[in-house]
């Protein structure tokens, strides 16, 4: 294996090969934004006189041009080519000389890996974002849509209070804004630049990393070399959380959706092709697609412990075993967007079952909202329990089924309008336009 560091010794191939692992496959998806650090430290090293004008154009031509085969998926890591790091600079050798060498000046690997992750966690970051987005924004209008469909309520698995689609759908709905919240803090925490940092101890030359941290978009540094280089592992373990929150969500709704799907409640259907047959029973409509969505998103929920278990007896300083998170995370993302995906897709062809409550098994969920109207009329609360229940008890209880609930947040008053407000506020805090401003500034021709 070709690495632009090695010197006169071979490494033994079985270690080569249990110390490498799966860092090529994950490489190849740090690819981009290999290159974009590239970029803004070569503009970086031409401002502080470690890089002549020439040396800086033939650079940053050649890498827009792998920016841009990248793009295209006419980029890979040769066999025998260590990292994402050795490929690009070996292209750019070969294609420009001696120059190419040039752009490893002022940094180490450790940064250099430090500052692709970054930038690929931000991005993946904003992908997971506008998933949710686009499931809040679908849970939203069918909260609105079907707010007069009532529903029961349960607790302990028992029949409980009136409730109603307008509260199940929006439930989530706020669920995911407050999921949004641990997404900007982590997303925060990963918007700093450690460029600069090298090994994690600086270097002699007179690095400029408030140039990088602009060039990249960034919205400030990780000042602290050695804490740059500390916070690796500590960004994922916060993204892991912010991930977790979000499938936690999605894990309770699926599990919603297969339950309410069943033939035993029938609050909900969809259409045959979103469901899955049986081998023997005609009859079945399996909730094949909450179901493994439901799977993946408790997986996705061990990922913090994960993550902590990984690094929690970790000095400072790099140590290797630090690559293996990216086995932990990356996969994490994928499953994650997919998910969200799915629930939105689902959730576009869901029919609700809108006379769920003539069935006189549920006449017992009136049950509180008939104190209540003895306890408006003058009969003390305490009187009125005591009443209807002795009514239910001798099976003469005849319930007035009409609901009328007034107080934020309830069955005739969801708020929807203000969780979605609270929900747009957040999303304007990511502040997406900056970074995208800035990437394609940098990669432009």
């Amino acid at each position: 294996m070709s690495k632009i560091w090695q010197k006169s010794i071979t490494v033994n191939e079985l270690v080569e090969n249990f110390t490498v692992g799966r860092d090529t496959e994950f490489d190849q998806q740090m690819a981009t934004f290999d290159v974009l650090g590239s970029l803004a430290h070569t503009q970086m090293l031409h401002s502080i006189g470690l890089m002549n004008n020439d040396d800086l154009q033939h650079v940053q031509r050649e890498l827009k041009a792998i920016y841009h085969d990248i793009e295209q998926g006419n980029f890979t890591i040769e066999p025998g080519v260590e990292d994402v790091h050795s490929q690009v600079e070996m292209l750019l050798t070969q294609r420009i000389g001696d120059a190419g060498k040039k752009i490893h000046s002022g940094r180490s690997r450790n940064d250099q890996v430090l500052v692709d992750l970054k930038l690929f966690f931000r991005y993946e970051l904003q992908q997971v974002v506008e998933e949710t987005e686009a499931l809040f924004r679908q849970l939203i209008a069918l909260s609105e849509k079907h707010k007069d469909v009532l529903l029961p309520g349960y607790t302990h698995l028992q029949i409980a209070m009136p409730s109603s689609f307008g509260l199940w759908f929006g439930a989530y709905a706020e669920s995911l804004a407050d999921d949004l919240e641990l997404v900007l803090a982590a997303y925060k925490i990963t918007n700093k630049n450690p460029l600069g940092s090298a090994a994690g101890y600086g270097s002699s030359f007179p690095l400029n990393r408030t140039l990088t941290t602009k060039l990249l978009g960034f919205d400030s540094l990780n000042y602290n070399v050695v804490y740059a280089q500390m916070g690796r592992g500590k960004t994922e373990r916060i993204i892991a959380q912010a991930l977790s929150s979000i499938a936690a969500t999605v894990a309770k709704m699926a599990m919603d959706q297969a339950l309410y799907l069943s033939q035993n409640f029938a609050f909900v259907s969809y259409p045959d092709t979103l469901t899955t047959g049986s081998s023997i029973m005609p009859h079945k409509k399996n909730p094949d697609v909450w179901e493994i969505m439901r799977g993946k998103c408790n997986r996705i929920q061990a990922l913090p412990n994960d993550v902590t278990m990984m690094t929690t007896n970790l000095p400072s300083g790099y140590h290797r075993e630090l690559q293996l998170l990216k086995e932990l995370l990356f996969p994490a993302f994928t499953d994650l967007k997919s998910c969200l995906h799915m629930a939105t897709f689902m959730l576009q062809h869901v029919t609700v079952n809108t006379g769920i409550l003539n069935d006189p098994k549920y006449a017992y969920l009136f049950s509180v909202e008939e104190v209540n109207r003895l306890t408006l009329s003058g009969t003390p609360f305490r009187d009125a329990y005591k009443q209807v229940g002795l009514a239910i008890e001798n099976g003469e209880f005849n319930p007035d089924k009409k609901v009328n609930h007034t107080h934020e947040g309830s069955i005739g008053n969801l708020g929807n309008e203000h969780i979605e407000a609270g929900f747009n506020k957040l999303l304007s805090s990511f502040d997406f336009a900056k970074v995208e401003n800035a990437v394609k500034e940098l990669v432009k021709a």
